[in-house]
């Protein structure tokens, strides 16, 4: 797909102020559930409040950015060693990003990446899944691609997109979500594409797709300045 493509046809962030310097890409991550008890695989969604300054109004995958509680939260299971060598190789968090990944989808979406495990108290963000008698499950990620903000927004990450089989969860049942999603669903890849998305949201869901048929696939890497798109290979 054409570097093209990736441009945004409408503002997705605060633009940045005449005169200002870049603002440094802060590290979030993003889950993408895959369901497979249809006709065809279907992807969880949810529509951001109109009132974000950050992509308002669109259809995306639950994430958002690493917490330091993220650094330090138990887990069941730890990443294939596949994923945690590309996250070493780029010297990111690779366990607080996923981590960050698996918190944001339970407190967007009400669901939980995780194996049972007997309660136990926890600080901060991590506090309300902890109590679920759940721990996250690391090994149940895979990686599809990494986006860079454009240097031209005011509000800026540094994403990791991963990609996880929905039985998986500890249960497909939702429990309430913190309101920052107004709707959630599941949706196959031709309708979430009809869908009013962010461009990168778009490609990553061609990526998700193909991957999906070969696990192998080359994992992208996309950053944009002002005027030198750039794409790489994890």
């Amino acid at each position: 797909m054409s570097e093209a493509v990736i441009a945004a046809t409408k503002p997705q962030g605060p633009p940045l102020a005449h005169g200002q310097r870049a603002v440094r890409p802060k590290n979030a991550a993003t889950m993408i559930l895959i369901r497979r008890d249809g006709p065809q695989p279907r992807v969880l969604m949810g529509r951001r409040n109109n009132r974000h300054t950050f992509m308002p109004g669109m259809w995306v995958f639950p994430g958002g950015r690493v917490d330091r509680a993220d650094h330090r939260a138990p887990t069941a299971s730890d990443l294939r060693p596949d994923v945690a060598r590309v996250f070493e190789a780029h010297g990111r968090p690779g366990r607080a990003l996923a981590l960050a990944a698996i918190r944001e989808t339970w407190e967007e979406a009400g669901l939980l990446m995780a194996k049972p495990a007997p309660g136990r108290p926890g600080a901060g963000p991590w506090r309300d899944f902890l109590a679920q008698g759940a721990l996250p499950d690391l090994a149940a990620l895979d990686l599809v691609a990494r986006a860079i903000t454009p240097s031209s927004i005011a509000k800026r990450f540094d994403t990791w997109f991963l990609m996880a089989e929905a039985d998986r969860l500890l249960s497909l049942d939702r429990q309430p979500d913190c309101g920052e999603l107004d709707e959630i669903a599941w949706v196959d890849f031709d309708e979430a594409l009809t869908l009013e998305v962010p461009n990168i949201t778009r490609f990553v869901l061609g990526e998700a797709s193909a991957r999906l048929a070969d696990p192998d696939r080359p994992r992208p890497y996309l950053r944009k300045g002002a005027s030198n798109p750039l794409r790489a290979m994890l």
